[in-house]
């Protein structure tokens, strides 16, 4: 398991590297999970965003995911006025002790709000998850969140 965390952790920097010329996101999420979220543009349209923190669920206490995301709407547009909406796929790791630990494939799905000259957003999504480690199981991810841009 600590081999699947490190490799979502490493897709995530690397794929960070390339964004932080369009910009690098820092702040919170509420929900599952509750804790820091990161975005990082990739183009106009696209970026790569995580999430660590713990989760709500009884089964879980150390939660991260990484996403892959397309915007209906480039930074500029989404700055300058609207709500894009942003689709995604990624990985998530729900770390607890003994073998309850999991993992598993998830698809974003969200709105994002810039505010401040596109120094803020505020952004709210959903994800169904289809873990795959240790059996088969649906669930379902989701929170609420901000992030200042630097």
């Amino acid at each position: 398991m600590r081999v699947l965390v490190l490799l979502i952790a490493l897709t995530f920097l690397f794929g960070a590297s390339d964004a932080l010329a369009q910009g690098l996101g820092i702040g919170v999420i509420a929900g599952e999970p509750t804790g820091l979220s990161f975005k990082a543009w990739m183009s106009s349209d696209r970026a790569v965003d995580a999430a660590f923190g713990w989760s709500l669920s009884s089964d879980g206490w150390f939660y991260m995911h990484t996403d892959y995301l397309f915007h209906s709407q480039s930074f500029k547009e989404s700055v300058e006025g609207g709500l894009p909406v942003y689709y995604g796929f990624g990985a998530r790791v729900l770390l607890h002790s003994g073998d309850s630990s999991r993992f598993g494939l998830r698809t974003p799905l969200g709105l994002d709000f810039f505010v401040a000259g596109g120094n803020i957003d505020i952004f709210v999504e959903i994800a169904p998850v289809l873990d795959f480690v240790p059996e088969t199981k649906f669930d379902l991810a989701g929170g609420i969140g901000a992030r200042f841009y630097f």
